[in-house]
């Protein structure tokens, strides 16, 4: 059964008439009185009123007169200012805000003393200062002089909620920002409001303390009972402001599970916290990295976009001095809206990491060391030893976190100047049928898919893709949508995850390498109920297939995904984890494909290419993909290796990348920071990071992000480089300016021509575990050991507590118990993390991919869906 794919249409909101402060405005059923306002220009002051979260009218400062008519049609004034942002507008109603009305002027003026009785007179030394809503609206809306004369009430400070966010319980006004946007937005209740009343001065508790934002830690809130106190080592970093270790409790009835703390100890907190910060309205909120660093006046600020994930998050970036100091969310509705993740807020400083390469490097002959030297004798080197290569093959690994503008570089550069398509930028588990894939459904698509479309869908189905770990701005446009009811979402996993259960999503279990033979059973006519129900709502107008990059991984699953969408009409969307990675398929930078999907054993296509390129000859072979590249150089088919941003650890197969650049003769490496690479490679020439050069990349929508440049700096972008070495060939990119990459796409367009077909991959054999062994499945968590986050000690201290997955059937079967160490051994090692009972499919064991003390690629030399073996017994981790 097919459907159409057109998207619903939505019916015109009925429009009502009110009146603001004298003004008309119309305005749809529904609307708070605070935004009727908005629209005419009319600002009443708030601290909890947020857009996007849901009105509570906690603060009381955006009180106004409002009269309305009656059954007879006469205005009457309600008896009291009203919360505006409570207040739904309705017909004919009158509203007087503190521009028009002295009783709402003088009910705000109020408010502002109320909240200001016990908060603490310390603008000077507090982070907000300077960009403080009370600040501001205690100048506008509050009284010249204070008459309260009597102490102010008082907390020991700061309460660390987790390592990177600080609580000053002095300076809250109990707004409930932070509470709703972690219950609302992010479905991590991990800080709530506690206590009833205000309290009494200074430390004194008559019972239960006064009303105040906190974790759920009973030291903290003086109620803690006798051997409840958490162990000693971490009495620094987790405990509340008296110096005793606080009890480890979470949101839940019972103990917390092992898989249930982060990496410092306390329960988990969440992957978005950092956005409580910018939407506090004063300074109760920190950071423990930007904390007493810099006010607002001293910074320059810079619209940028997050280069951590695809999802083209917009962001604002701070600097003083050359000095990147803080990343705030950008406010755009049409992707992330005002959330960023805590990656994309607070993983920067890798940037300028003491690793940093500021200028090019050559091996030494004599003493095999890199050594500093100009550009001019770097550059003239690479260029002789390419041309040298180029008769025996160059392969070039760019790596999958270019700019638009570099990767068009990188594919430019192979062909036009090398002559090869051993070009591929998936520095990951890829296969043919993924490249088939991309090359029929992704390339020179342009915006399929859309930020909108998802939280409006019927039902979306996850394949191969966690949202909440790998491409987080997705996970929260999808957890709007289900929890507004306008969404339903269902994944095909081995496991429901914390970001499944937070989207309330149907879990469709699948064993790794099961997952072809479940798209399959996904059908009207099946016999499980729950596969028909789902296959039936696929069929509905705007039902979505979003299937990440692990997909790549199990045969078949990809030309499943295909099948699926073609039974039931729904469209496909590929969700990529890096940034430049949909950008690096349009301008083609896959063995197969030129820019804009054309394929490049295509003669027309080639043609299209060479004409904008001026290359009449273009290489027509398809070339190989990274392990056919590394294997060719491990053997000595190549004559040289260009790589670009990669680490060794992430490839599938890292000995053979090891063997593949100790053995190629030559090794040019473009790159931010050293590297393993670089131990390797006989020329390096840096790069810029994000920060210092502007360019564009292109989220797993397809949407062009452009960004600005943010800090002066002299060095060049992978596109500047490769030009100055393409001349050094004695060739010309055409590409010394950002304007001559776009005019050059511009021309090129999207392929109009037959495209490659789609895949078509059989399922590979099922695994057959024995006694003792199990399943492996895995994906990489967003903070982890990734080189991204390096330098923020604050941010690593939350990510998840690396933990091996079993459900209790398995872990009876090995006689292991929750909590206890598991060893699960592959090839090549080891790895011994401690056990978290889960309900999954039997004989299956679950590890991330890339955490502290768990690299599974390094460690084990094996992939998802292989088979190792489990026991309980201590074993030394082979590192």
């Amino acid at each position: 059964m097919t459907a159409t794919t057109d998207k619903p249409t939505e019916a015109p909101a009925e429009l009502l008439t009110v009146t603001i402060d004298g003004i008309e405005v119309q305005v749809p059923k529904g609307t708070l009185v605070i935004r009727a306002a908005e629209q005419v220009g009319i600002q009443i002051p708030r601290f909890c009123d947020h857009p996007l979260l849901e009105p509570v009218g906690a603060c009381r400062q955006c009180l106004v007169e409002i009269s309305a008519p009656d059954r007879e049609g006469n205005l009457r004034a309600m008896p009291k200012p009203q919360t505006s942002c409570t207040t739904e507008a309705t017909p004919g109603m009158v509203v007087a805000t503190q521009h028009t009305s002295s009783v709402a002027d003088k009910a705000q003026h109020g408010m502002i003393e109320f909240l200001l009785i016990n908060h603490p007179l310390d603008c000077p030394v507090c982070d907000k200062g300077g960009e403080c809503p009370l600040q501001n609206q205690a100048m506008s809306n509050g009284r010249a002089t204070s008459r309260f004369v009597d102490v102010k009430r008082s907390f020991p400070k700061p309460v660390k909620i987790s390592t990177q966010i600080l609580l000053d319980r002095d300076r809250c006004v109990l707004c409930q920002r932070c509470t709703r946007f972690s219950s609302e937005i992010a479905g991590d209740p991990f800080i709530d409001l506690q206590g009833r009343g205000g309290g009494t001065p200074g430390r004194a508790v008559h019972g239960v303390h006064g009303q105040q934002i906190g974790t759920f830690d009973e030291q903290v809130l003086d109620f803690a009972g006798e051997g409840d106190a958490a162990p000693q080592h971490l009495a620094i970093d987790v405990t509340g402001p008296y110096g005793e270790a606080g009890r480890l409790s979470g949101t839940s009835p019972g103990p917390i599970g092992t898989a249930e703390t982060d990496v410092s100890g306390r329960p988990f907190s969440s992957y978005f916290s950092g956005n409580t910060i910018q939407i506090c309205p004063v300074g109760a909120l920190t950071s423990a990295g930007y904390r007493f660093r810099a006010r607002p006046f001293d910074l320059v600020s810079t619209e940028s976009v997050a280069e951590h994930d695809a999802s083209g998050s917009a962001i604002r970036v701070d600097h003083r001095r050359g000095t990147v100091l803080r990343r705030l969310a950008g406010d755009d509705p049409e992707v992330n809206e005002e959330w960023i993740t805590d990656k994309d807020r607070f993983a920067f400083a890798w940037q300028t990491a003491p690793d940093r390469l500021r200028t090019p490097l050559v091996r030494d002959e004599e003493t095999g060391e890199l050594v500093p030297t100009s550009w001019s004798e770097a550059l003239d080197i690479a260029a002789q030893a390419l041309g040298a290569a180029r008769p025996a093959g160059v392969g070039l690994l760019p790596g999958g976190r270019l700019t638009v503008e570099d990767a068009y570089a990188w594919g430019k550069f192979a062909r036009a100047v090398l002559g090869t398509n051993d070009v591929d930028h998936r520095a990951r588990v890829h296969s043919a049928e993924e490249e088939a894939f991309l090359a029929h459904r992704v390339a020179g698509t342009g915006t399929g898919v859309t930020y909108s479309d998802l939280q409006r869908s019927p039902q979306v189905l996850l394949v191969g893709l966690e949202p909440e770990d790998e491409c987080g701005t997705v996970f929260l446009r999808l957890r709007k949508g289900v929890m507004a009811g306008t969404a339903k979402v269902a994944t095909v996993a081995p496991l429901a995850s914390r970001g499944t259960t937070k989207m309330r999503a149907q879990l469709v279990p699948a064993a790794p390498g099961t997952e072809p033979e479940v798209l399959q059973a996904i059908d009207a006519g099946s016999t499980e109920p729950d596969l028909a129900a789902l296959a039936e709502a696929l069929t509905a107008p705007g039902a979505v297939v979003l299937v990440g990059e692990r997909a790549a991984g199990v045969r078949g699953t990809l030309t499943a995904v295909q099948e699926l969408a073609r039974r039931t009409g729904a469209r496909v969307a590929w969700v990529p984890r890096r940034a430049g990675e949909r950008g690096a398929v349009d301008v083609g930078l896959l063995p197969g494909l030129l820019p804009g999907g054309r394929p490049a054993s295509d003669a027309a296509a080639r043609v299209d290419v060479g004409a904008v390129w001026g290359s009449p000859q273009l290489p027509s072979t398809p070339g190989r993909d990274v392990q056919g590249i590394l294997a060719a150089a491990r053997d000595a088919a190549l004559g040289a290796l260009v790589v670009g941003g990669l680490d060794v650890v992430d490839l599938p197969d890292p000995a053979l990348a090891r063997q593949a650049l100790a053995t190629v003769p030559f090794v040019l490496q473009l790159e931010v920071r050293r590297s393993e690479v670089s131990e390797h490679a006989d020329v390096v020439l840096p790069v810029a990071p994000p920060a210092e050069k502007a360019g564009t990349y292109q989220n797993w929508e397809g949407r062009m992000r452009p960004f600005g440049q943010v800090l002066a700096s002299r060095a060049m972008s992978d596109r500047q480089v490769l030009q100055a070495l393409a001349t050094e060939m004695g060739a010309d990119l055409g590409l010394a300016t950002l304007g001559s990459v776009h005019a050059e796409l511009a021309e090129l367009g999207p392929w109009e021509g037959e495209r490659l077909g789609g895949p078509a991959a059989p399922p590979a054999p099922l695994p057959a575990p024995e006694a003792g062994e199990a399943v492996l499945a895995t994906w990489r968590l967003m903070l982890d050991s990734g080189r991204g986050q390096d330098g923020e000690p604050h941010l690593a201290g939350t990510a998840h507590r690396p933990v091996a997955r079993l459900s209790p059937e398995t872990a009876d079967q090995l006689g292991a118990v929750e909590g206890q160490p598991i060893t699960v051994t592959g090839p090549t090692g080891s790895i011994t993390l401690p056990l978290a009972l889960t309900t999954m499919p039997a004989h299956v064991v679950w590890l991330p991919q890339h955490s502290p003390g768990s690299s599974i690629h390094q460690m084990l030399g094996v992939r998802a869906g292989a088979v190792v073996s489990l026991s309980t017994t201590a074993a030394e981790v082979s590192r």
